[in-house]
């Protein structure tokens, strides 16, 4: 499975630029109008030492890594002062099959770069973005309300349920309340999936800073995500940009949700180095990871991914799977017929692989072990799936 990410937020926020770090691309850095159709898509693989490290190993005639699909969407831009009104279909077709939606927010200060409504403000930001998501959604709500109403009157109870189910999805939304804030039963779920709303949608929060800020914003961060100090204080004591980043940093807590912060201007200029020499300069500012490869990770934790692995002459590969995963799931992924005629797995963690070798060191260490199909898998196991299919 690869990871969809829909890349949000108003324009002159840094979207695109920041698109263009973690894909590598080139796409024109422009303010697009909310009911445009254009969005920029890009598949990147997301870097994983393990795979690598087992290339070394195997030698295999190739390698695969796991993959993540970016797209920046257009601008979400609202006028100070004019109501708000909910996302454009063509916008929606872009962004309903996202997995997660990472919302990035204009922390830095510049003159030449004008914000569209006068001056930065995260805390307003947020609000205006997660306002227009919530009315998108009210605008879905009641579409199907509309529809099942009127198909209801025929007495179906299961109709009449969900109708009174979208009311109450409708009045929550109506008060200002995001989907991913309330509780829903099995059946509500399956009702919510063929809705798509944003605001259920896994949300990152991307902070983008001045370069001069990114260690500090890193920082105060952490220290809000810990919950070693009060929020509240946190953002209180916070002066001028780092003040924004609290902003932010407090919203997607109370959302649940995941923070960074990164300077997109900084990653694109990192772009144009040798890997080795953008390690050198990250170095150099106490920042160990490129932004790119801090958004991946956020998104893997929000969905609660993990990366199992499969290493062999022929191939290694990472693949991806959901967290509790069993054997015959995990098998699936690689192909249906694995999963339906799953008889055991070969199973060894990749530590010990690289440790040893190879897979004739493990065995001879009994680190190579057989599990069944209540096996849950987990991140950084290398797997051999054995199986059968009986054709009829």
């Amino acid at each position: 499975m690869a990871l969809t990410v829909g890349i949000i937020g108003l324009p002159q926020a840094g979207k695109t630029t920041l698109f263009n770090a973690l894909t590598r691309s080139q796409a024109p850095v422009a303010g697009f109008s909310t009911g445009t159709v254009q969005a920029n898509r890009a598949i990147v693989n997301v870097p994983d030492e393990r795979v690598d490290r087992l290339a070394e190993i195997f030698l295999p005639k190739k390698k695969t890594y796991a993959t993540v699909e970016f797209v920046d969407v257009a601008g979400m831009a609202n006028v100070e002062g004019e109501r708000r009104e909910s996302l454009s279909a063509e916008f929606l077709g872009h962004v309903r099959v996202a997995d997660a939606l990472a919302i990035v927010v204009r922390c830095f200060q510049n003159a030449s770069i004008p914000h569209p409504l006068g001056a930065v403000n995260a805390r307003r930001d947020v609000d205006d973005l997660l306002t227009t998501l919530i009315i998108t959604d009210l605008t879905t709500v009641e579409k199907r309300l509309e529809r099942s109403t009127k198909a209801s009157k025929n007495g179906d109870k299961k109709l009449i349920a969900e109708v009174e189910f979208l009311q109450r999805i409708q009045h929550e939304l109506g008060q200002g309340t995001p989907a991913s804030r309330l509780t829903f039963t099995d059946q509500e779920r399956a009702i919510l999936d063929d809705l798509f709303l944003l605001t259920m949608k896994p949300r990152l929060y991307v902070a983008n800073v001045s370069e001069g800020t990114l260690a500090a914003a890193g920082d105060l961060l952490a220290r809000m995500t810990l919950g070693t100090t009060d929020v509240a204080s946190l953002v209180a004591q916070a002066q001028d940009e780092l003040h924004d980043v609290a902003e932010v940093g407090a919203q997607a807590i109370a959302d649940h949700a995941e923070v960074i912060a990164v300077s997109a201007k900084l990653e694109a200029e990192l772009n144009e180095l040798t890997p080795d020499e953008a390690s050198e300069y990250l170095a150099s500012l106490d920042l160990p990871q490129l932004g790119a490869d801090r958004v991946i990770q956020a998104g893997y934790r929000l969905l609660d991914l993990i990366t199992f692995l499969t290493a062999g002459e022929d191939e290694v590969r990472a693949w991806t799977v959901h967290a509790g995963a069993r054997a015959p799931v995990a098998a699936g992924k690689i192909h249906t017929d694995i999963e339906r005629g799953f008889i055991r797995a070969e199973v060894v963690r990749f530590e010990d692989l690289a440790a040893a070798g190879g897979f004739a060191g493990v065995r001879e260490k009994g680190q190579l072990r057989l599990e069944g199909k209540e096996y849950i898998v987990q991140d950084g196991d290398v797997a051999h799936f054995r199986f059968n299919v009986t054709k009829s």
